[in-house]
């Protein structure tokens, strides 16, 4: 039988025939079993849904009620004669790898994953196995990010160097925007830090399962003269829009791995391009292959051509899967 010959990639996502589930389907399905709560990955309609409870929580949030079944990292469930688990994938909060035994194989879909510690989410557990499904959002060797903390460094510098203007990062409102805020408090930034609308039902959600974020204000309404001196976070489509028109000559910075390609921050006019993605590089890519040391390789979710080739090339089976609709929401 050959290897994962049990397990279906499709467009739509990845179809497990045995147990009549799919994970992270781009559509409504009977059962799905979903990695983490970006839209990329999670939508609503599925007639069930296997998730670890804080996704469930995003995607109530989202989508509103899910006829949802809890799973808890660690923790495996029957779906037929398939074990599925889930452990962490050290992305966003509530995010999993799903973990398959059957057959004697053992496969495991990594989902997107993140190798850096991060304060507002579990950490990467590295699972063994035959076949790993590795995303490959930053596929290329052109992406290593730097230390987290000069990125942070850099944002507080600004700060500090031009007091009387603001600085407004344009951060996604699911994981990058906590994620921002939460490395500022661990480098000692204790000041209120101000948020746009879009940003608050998510944040409050973090903080309902135990992210510390500090003191957060809304940031409409806010006579302009506050704002000086001040950190405001808005979602990136907001960082040029009238609502931001407002504000005290802005420092325009957008948190982001694709900040890397000056081309992106020149389009999205970003004075501070802070390089903070929640997806591995390069490196992070390639040492997690060989830390589980599986017989296949399957790429997804981007750059895989170079990730396959650099599997080849060390004597890894690899091959690029074709699954529609991802996106770069979380990057």
């Amino acid at each position: 039988m050959t290897l994962g010959s049990w397990l279906t990639p499709d467009p739509c996502g990845i179809y497990l025939p045995a147990a009549d589930a799919w994970i992270d389907p781009s559509k409504p399905v009977a059962r799905a079993i979903i990695t983490h709560g970006h839209a990329d990955h999670a939508r609503g309609g599925h007639g069930e849904v296997w998730a670890t409870p804080g996704t469930l929580a995003i995607m109530a949030a989202r989508y509103g009620p899910q006829n949802g079944r809890s799973v808890d990292y660690g923790e495996s469930i029957q779906l037929g004669p398939i074990e599925v688990g889930f452990v962490p994938a050290g992305h966003v909060l509530g995010s999993a790898q799903v973990v398959l035994d059957h057959a004697g194989e053992r496969i495991v879909v990594s989902g997107d994953y993140k190798r850096r510690p991060d304060p507002t989410c579990t950490p990467f557990q590295p699972v063994k196995c035959d076949v790993f499904v590795t995303e490959a959002t930053f596929g290329l060797p052109v992406f290593r990010h730097p230390e987290t903390t000069d990125e942070i460094d850099k944002l507080l510098s600004a700060l500090r160097t031009e007091p009387e203007r603001c600085v407004l990062v344009g951060a996604y409102a699911l994981g990058k925007a906590q994620r921002v805020i939460a490395e500022l408090r661990a480098m000692g930034f204790d000041d209120p830090i101000y948020i746009h609308g879009a940003l608050q039902a998510l944040c409050d959600l973090y903080v309902e399962h135990g992210v510390a974020l500090g003191e957060l204000r809304p940031a409409t309404g806010v006579a302009k003269k506050e704002l000086e001196g001040r950190i405001i976070l808005c979602p990136p489509g907001a960082l040029n829009d009238r609502w931001s028109r407002r504000l005290p000559d802005p420092i325009t910075a957008m948190a982001s791995g694709w900040m890397r390609v000056r081309q992106r921050a020149r389009q999205r006019n970003v004075e501070l391009p802070l390089i903070l993605s929640d997806h591995a590089d390069w490196d992070e890519l390639t040492r997690t292959i060989e830390e589980l040391a599986p017989r296949e390789v399957w790429v997804t979710h981007g750059r895989e051509d170079a990730l396959v080739h650099w599997c080849r090339l060390r004597q890894i089976r690899a091959r690029a899967l074709d699954l529609a609709g991802f996106e770069d929401e979380d990057d």
